[in-house]
Formats: structure tokens, C-alpha cells, sequence
């Protein structure tokens, strides 16, 4: 094994213990991350007033910059930082970042700090999971999936503590509330180092590289700016559940139950919740396809999870036009995350797993910051989007993003023989 952690062979819950380490520092950052996007739009719109186009915009805006900022960040990691040092930095700024957003002057200062702040810690921390284990050992390809339940459990609990808090008592009570989380990350990483993978080397001489190995980096390349537009159309309608969707809960919901009106915020808690009561079975029905042989290849997996979540769109879009205008059961909102969170299962960590799969040598940062690129333009395309929601039905709007996740899905069709191919 490549981490000293597990020169003894120990492990926690049958991985590496660096993996719990890491989730767990992700799961704080994404409980402090969530918990400020849960409330974003309804600060925007209900305390600051700004128009829904406007806020829409803002929203798409901020989280493309968050996932801009990590292809420099995980270049100085790669290059001088090294990654224990640029989770630590970034972590902090983020942390200083969400306790400015209490106050309403410095509101973009701190969506800038904010992301800057994750530019670096962002593709730090998951990079360092394939330095958890060797190369032929058969943990490696089904991590990421355990990586995202936990990282999950934050945003779970974030609308629940988060958003409550907002809802009840102030917008900043909420964002403080965020800001104690991402600090609960960093002490949680600190206090797990000697459970991480050594630092890879840096500063090194570089040398001749062979020119058949140059041909093979470019196609990598290549195929993953593919993938990423995909991942791009993809998240233009995913991202769609922190933007869009909570407008259409707040007005179109009928949120009743047993007397009591369910607040906005805890429909966010229902697609991590998911996340982490749906993986289990996944992951255990792959592994008998896999012992089969019938293992789907990345690239067909990720391709039905975006078809998937395009049956999820085409559910809204049926019962909003089948509700002609009125208010529709909060249970098809259920409905609607439990067939949107599957396809994201196939996807998302699948997409992530790839990128630090064929990540060259001494360039793993950079290449799953290649994958937040992605995550970036999606965010953006989603804010673009999120701005026709006051000017189309609701019917209307819900096919178009189930559109976009078709795209997605034929592209990354189109994308699996020739990944298959690579050695």
C-alpha cells in the first residue's frame, strides 16, 4: 500500500483509514458549503430583494466561480503547496469566508473568499484517495462511492441545521452555523494526518518523455474534455435543485402534513439523505455484475445515470401540466429526488472516480480539477438557464432540462469505446 497509514494493514470499515479522515473533512466542508447555497437564493430574493432573474443568476454565478477556481488551485497544490498544505489554507479562507457572509455589506466579498478559498482545497482532498492504495487493489474503483455517502452526510444535516436556523431565526444565524462547519473539517483533517498518503514529490527535474507516452496523454486529455462537456450539459439541468426547483417548492408545493407545513430548506436534506440510504444497494448490486462479468465501463454507467435523471425532469414536467397551475403533493417532490438521486449515483462519482483514474503522473490535483471545470461551466450554463424559469410554463421548462440530460447521455455513449480502448 502507498499510504503510511496502512503500512500495518489496518483499516476502518474494510478501507483504508485515511478514507474516513477524508470524508469525514469532506463531509463539514460540503455541511458548510450546502448550508450556505440552501439558503442563497431565498437570502437573495426574500432579505436583499433582488429580482428572481438576478438571484438566479448570482446563484449560477457563484457556484461556477467555486468550481473555477480549483483548476489554479490544484496546480499550485500539484506544484507548491502540496496537498495537505492546500486543504489547510483553503479550508481556512472558506471558513472566514462563510462568517463574513453575516454581514449584508460584504455579501460578495464573501462569495468571492469563499471560493478562493475552495480553489485549493477542493481538488486536494480527493486526489489523495488513490494514494490510499495500490494499483491492482480492487477497493480503489468502488471508493469514490463510499467517499460520496459520507461527504453526503454533510449535506444532509446542512439544510436541516443550516436552514432551520435561517428560516427561524435569521439568514445569518444560518450562515454562521456554516462557517462552524467548515472549522469542524479542518480540525478533523489535522487530527487525522498521520492516516494520509505521503506528499508526492514535487519540484521535480522534468525528463524526456517518450513520444508514443505524449500521444497517449493527449488522447487522455482529449477524452476527458469530452466527458466534461458532458458533465457541463449534465449539470446545466442538475444544478437545477439548488437554483430553480426551491422557487417552484416554495410557490407550487402543497407543503402540508399532519397539520404542519414543512419548511422549504429540508427538501434539500432529501437528496443526500438518499445519497446515503440508495448507495448501499448500488454498490452492492455492481459488485454481483461485476463477479458476473457484466460490469458496466465507466462511461456507459454515467450515460444512464443522466438518462435517469432526465425521467426525473419528465416526472415534474407531467405532473405540473397535469396540476394546471395549481399547487401539486409535496409527495412527488419525494418522488422526483428518489429517481434524480439514482441517476446521480451513476454518474457523479463515477465521473469523479475516472478523472483521478487516468490522472498522468504527479498531476493528480490538476487532473480532478479538471473535473470541478466541469462543474464549473455546468454551474454557469445552469445559472444561464435558471433565468428562463419566470419566462417559460413550468411544464416547459422542466423538458428543457430533461433535454439537457439527454445530450449528456447520447455524449457520453459516444464517448465509452474509445475510453474502453485506453490502456
Amino acid at each position: 500500500m502507498s499510504a503510511v497509514a496502512d503500512r500495518d494493514g489496518a483499516t476502518w470499515f474494510g478501507q483504508p483509514r485515511g478514507l474516513t479522515i477524508l470524508f469525514l473533512t469532506q463531509m463539514w466542508e460540503l455541511f458548510s458549503y450546502y448550508g450556505m447555497r440552501t439558503l442563497l437564493v431565498y437570502y437573495m430574493t426574500k432579505q436583499l430583494l433582488f429580482a428572481q432573474d438576478k438571484a438566479s443568476f448570482i446563484y449560477g454565478t457563484y457556484t461556477a466561480m467555486a468550481y473555477l477556481t480549483p483548476i489554479l488551485g490544484g496546480a499550485i497544490a500539484d506544484r507548491w503547496l502540496g496537498k495537505r498544505n492546500a486543504v489547510v489554507i483553503g479550508g481556512s479562507i472558506m471558513a472566514i469566508g462563510h462568517f463574513v457572509m453575516a454581514f449584508e455589506p460584504m455579501f460578495y466579498v464573501a462569495l468571492a473568499t469563499i471560493a478562493l478559498g475552495n480553489g485549493l482545497f477542493l481538488p486536494s482532498l480527493p486526489s489523495q484517495i488513490n494514494d490510499l492504495y495500490a494499483a491492482d487493489d480492487p477497493r480503489r474503483g468502488r471508493a469514490y462511492n463510499v467517499y460520496y455517502v459520507g461527504l453526503n452526510v454533510g449535506g444532509l444535516l446542512a439544510p436541516l441545521v443550516c436552514g432551520t436556523l435561517g428560516e427561524l431565526y435569521g439568514w445569518h444565524y444560518g450562515f454562521g452555523a456554516a462557517g462552524v462547519g467548515m472549522f469542524l473539517g479542518l480540525v478533523i483533517y489535522l487530527a487525522g494526518r498521520r492516516y494520509l498518503p505521503p506528499e508526492p514529490q514535487r519540484f521535480v527535474q522534468p525528463v524526456a518523455t517518450p513520444r508514443d507516452v505524449r500521444r497517449g496523454h493527449h488522447k487522455v486529455w482529449w477524452l476527458l474534455l469530452g466527458v466534461g462537456i458532458a458533465a457541463t450539459i449534465f449539470r446545466g439541468a442538475y444544478e437545477q435543485i439548488g437554483n430553480t426547483l426551491p422557487l417552484w417548492i416554495d410557490t407550487g408545493v402543497d407543503r402540508a402534513w399532519l397539520g404542519f407545513t414543512i419548511p422549504m430548506t429540508w427538501f434539500q436534506s432529501l437528496n443526500p439523505l438518499l445519497v446515503i440510504s440508495m448507495t448501499p444497494l448500488l454498490l452492492m448490486a455492481w459488485r454481483r455484475r461485476a463477479d458476473a462479468g457484466r460490469e458496466s465501463s465507466p462511461a456507459t454507467r454515467m450515460a444512464i445515470g443522466a438518462l435517469v435523471v432526465a425521467a426525473a425532469y419528465v416526472l415534474l414536467a407531467t405532473v405540473t401540466a397535469l396540476a394546471g397551475g395549481t399547487r401539486v403533493d409535496w409527495l412527488w417532490v419525494v418522488a422526483f429526488f428518489v429517481i434524480l438521486t439514482l441517476g446521480e449515483l451513476y454518474i457523479l462519482p463515477t465521473g469523479l472516480g475516472l478523472f483521478a483514474k487516468l490522472a498522468p503522473p504527479r498531476l493528480g490535483a490538476t487532473t480532478v480539477a479538471s473535473w470541478f471545470l466541469a462543474i464549473f461551466s455546468g454551474s454557469l450554463l445552469a445559472g444561464l438557464v435558471g433565468t428562463l424559469w419566470s419566462k417559460a410554463s413550468h411544464p416547459a421548462f422542466f423538458l428543457l432540462l430533461a433535454g439537457l440530460a439527454t445530450v449528456a447521455a447520447a455524449l457520453l455513449w459516444r464517448l465509452d469505446r474509445p475510453i474502453r480502448s485506453l490502456p
